[in-house]
């Protein structure tokens, strides 16, 4: 389990990001699609930073899901890759609970 990575437009080959490294990243979210071999498995759109422009954050420490933690500490600058990731690097079996809208809360 855990993390494979398709590289689709290799990096410079040298500057990888090390653990607190500040990164910014353009992505977007797929889910899993088995029937969907044609595409990387890619199924629907779930989020993307396209619209909002570049995600940055500091990687290594726990602020994304443990498979970007991991995966992108292995790309180079440049580098463009499909990550495919498995639930438990991901974000498991959580479940969501919505406490509020509007100032309003749920009690």
């Amino acid at each position: 389990m855990g993390v494979t990575k398709l590289v689709l437009q290799n990096g410079n080959g040298v500057d990888k990001p090390k653990t607190g490294d500040d990164v910014v990243i353009d992505y977007t979210g797929c889910l899993y699609d088995p029937a969907a071999a044609d595409k990387h498995f890619m199924g629907d759109e779930f989020d993307s930073s396209k619209d909002r422009g570049e995600f940055k954050t500091t990687i290594g420490i726990g602020k994304v899901i443990r498979g970007w933690d991991e995966a992108v500490q292995n790309m180079t600058l440049g580098e463009m890759s499909i990550l495919t990731i498995t639930a438990d690097y991901a974000y498991g079996d959580r479940k969501v609970e919505l406490k509020g809208i509007n100032q309003r809360r749920s009690s």
